[in-house]
């Protein structure tokens, strides 16, 4: 301390094992209803707010951090990488051909897989379809596109219409389902599909363009301020390879909170459980994967966005290097913390679709210097885990740190799997400054999402936000310009840090969420809910677990520094909800953490549980 200031040591001088494990959780009042009403009221109020503000963030020590801390680094002000190594085993894709051809080349990586066999197979186990289930169908003419969009669409009514109501999409055309699927089934008739894509049906998250559907990011307002008028570069790509897009998923309003609840359009209920969320702010893409209407769908994250809901649905989220996927065409492009990504049912379709819409945009290429895209060539045991054998890092104190034991025992026995089975080594590693990263994300997240929403709000479209998304942006316009850059600066020492871990480790290993699907309160639904867990997760320093905190505990390390990363889903907890574990790995890295997660897939055999809600869409009768 230096006249009532923190004055940090530089990032390289930090000793490793002198860091003390010291991750605060939330304690928050939960508001919903009238309460919730009036607190929006008083936080948005020009004195009264100031002081609630201000008052949250002393108790967060958010001003000792950002305001009273001499943090000798200069700011980061988006991910900066050093040179990184070619990964091993791999193969390199074109990134400047045409989609089609890269997921051609991807198809050649995948592992044996019998199409034929499984849909001849008698088994009562539980298996989603995969996209060459859905290939091999279209070929064998036991199916066709035009035929699965009738499933398609009746399944999707039928959510509609459920009690509770399964509100997947915002944004949803019968005739261009149709349109769309007729045309796919026309080039096999013809026998010229574009791709293994073909006739392979995907939604996409409503902040993401898909024309002619409206981008309203979950609000009820912003597709008339920013209309579409094409599709964004990432569905441009999967078009190209004959993906049938259903319409606009459900989302967290403006992407604003983990849950997933949106008062507006209605809350997508977990397949697994409809009492329960399925987790945000890609909640209609999670659900509408693991409900087995798509194979496979398009989500955004900037805080786990992809990887929470995947995790809670018991499916795979990948969350791509930060450049790695050109943004244009998306509500959330001018960011430094989000990106796209895929959401399926298997990591082979993960890798399918990742494939088809990877590519940096030019101003990327420039900045970020992105080496050849690449991916695991995981067709022969020639290159496998067991021949690749990988270090696995793992912050104990971190790892444990979770709401239920069943989501720590069962991730741990995954990673001593990994080393009994495949040979890899498990390395215990110690991150500094979770906290302050934490941070440093909400802080960059919370001032990118203001600075593209308030040129949108000129006519008092804020007021029609609902109350849980006016709560955050609140806090965020109390964040000054020395906040944001000190931010930076947090951001640069986390970047140091996970450098040289990774000097030591090939993928950093945690489990994707704190706790499994939370149960959804009735009172939330039609205005939303803040325990301040949703808003105030990063607002207060008490050490009680929290809802918010819990599914973002592990999630924001990937966003603040642009880190590939991915969750797989590894199991289930005493009351049967899907747990997941979450892989990340170095800048560029997505082939070895797709390697990895393809070897935990395989290596977890055991059926899985059929959720709930789900709908046999390529065999229903």
């Amino acid at each position: 301390m230096k006249n009532n200031k923190m004055v940090l040591v530089p990032a390289n001088e930090v000793q490793f094992t002198q860091v003390k494990y010291d991750f605060q959780q939330v304690q928050a009042p939960r508001l919903a209803g009238l309460l919730l009403k009036l607190f929006t009221i008083l936080i948005e109020a020009p004195l009264i707010g100031s002081l609630i503000t201000g008052y949250l963030k002393k108790q967060n020590k958010m001003n000792e951090m950002l305001r009273n801390t001499v943090i000798p680094e200069p700011p980061m002000f988006k991910p900066e990488y050093p040179p990184q190594e070619q990964e091993a085993g791999v193969v390199d894709l074109e990134e400047e051909g045409k989609p089609e051809d890269r997921v051609e080349s991807a198809l050649r990586c995948l592992p044996h897989h019998d199409p034929a066999g499984r849909w001849n197979s008698k088994s009562t186990s539980f298996r989603y379809w995969k996209i060459r289930d859905y290939a091999y169908a279209y070929r064998s003419g036991l199916t066709t596109p035009a035929m699965v969009a009738k499933n398609v669409i009746s399944a999707v009514e039928e959510c509609k219409n459920m009690v509770p109501q399964m509100p997947l999409l915002i944004s949803f055309d019968v005739e261009e389902v149709r349109k769309q699927a007729a045309a796919s089934t026309q080039r096999f008739e013809e026998g010229r599909p574009l791709s293994i894509l073909d006739g392979i049906f995907m939604a996409v998250k409503d902040d993401i363009d898909c024309y002619p559907h409206p981008s309203t990011g979950g609000t009820t307002w912003l597709h008339n301020v920013r209309p579409v008028n094409k599709d964004g570069v990432a569905v441009s790509r999967l078009r190209s390879c004959g993906v049938i897009f259903v319409g606009k998923t459900n989302m967290h309003e403006l992407g604003l909170g983990a849950t997933g609840m949106n008062p507006h359009h209605g809350t997508p209920r977990n397949p697994h459980d409809p009492q329960r969320y399925t987790g945000g702010s890609s909640s209609g893409s999670a659900a509408i994967v693991a409900s087995g209407i798509c194979p496979a769908a398009l989500g955004s994250d900037a805080g786990g966005s992809i990887r929470i809901p995947a995790s809670l649905c018991g499916i795979v989220g990948l969350k791509t290097t930060y450049g790695r996927t050109d943004m244009k065409g998306t509500l959330c492009s001018p960011g430094t913390v989000e990106v796209i990504g895929p959401i399926a049912s298997s990591v082979d379709d993960v890798l399918l679709v990742y494939a088809a819409m990877l590519g940096s945009s030019p101003a990327d290429k420039i900045s970020l210097r992105p080496p050849i895209p690449c991916l695991p060539n995981l067709s022969s045991g020639a290159d496998s885990v067991d021949s690749l054998p990988l270090r696995l890092g793992k912050y104990t104190e971190w790892f444990n740190d979770v709401h239920s034991p069943d989501i720590s025992d069962t991730c741990g026995k995954v990673l001593t799997s990994l080393s009994e089975i495949h040979g890899c080594e498990i390395v215990d590693i110690t991150i500094p400054e979770i906290q302050q990263m934490f941070m440093a994300q909400v802080v960059s997240y919370g001032s990118e999402s203001l600075c593209s929403l308030v040129p949108q709000c000129q006519n008092g479209e804020y007021k029609k936000l609902a109350l849980d998304s006016r709560i955050p942006l609140a806090l965020f316009q109390s964040l000054s310009a020395s906040d944001y850059v000190a931010a930076q600066r947090f951001r640069r020492r986390s970047m140091y840090y996970h450098m040289e871990i990774f000097k030591k480790v090939d993928v950093i290993v945690t489990p994707a969420t704190g706790m499994t699907a939370p149960t959804i309160h009735p009172s939330a639904l039609s205005c939303g809910e803040s325990d301040l867990e949703v808003t105030g997760a990063f607002y207060s320093s008490t050490n009680c677990a929290s809802l918010m905190s819990n599914l973002m505990k592990f999630a924001v390390t990937a966003n603040v520094l642009g880190f590939p990363a991915i969750s797989v889903p590894v199991g289930y907890d005493k009351q049967g909800l899907p747990i997941g574990l979450q892989l990340i790995g170095r800048p560029w890295g997505e082939a070895t953490i797709l390697r990895l997660a393809a070897a935990i897939e395989q290596q977890w055999q055991e059926p899985k549980k059929k959720p709930i809600i789900y709908f046999d869409i390529l065999k229903a009768d």
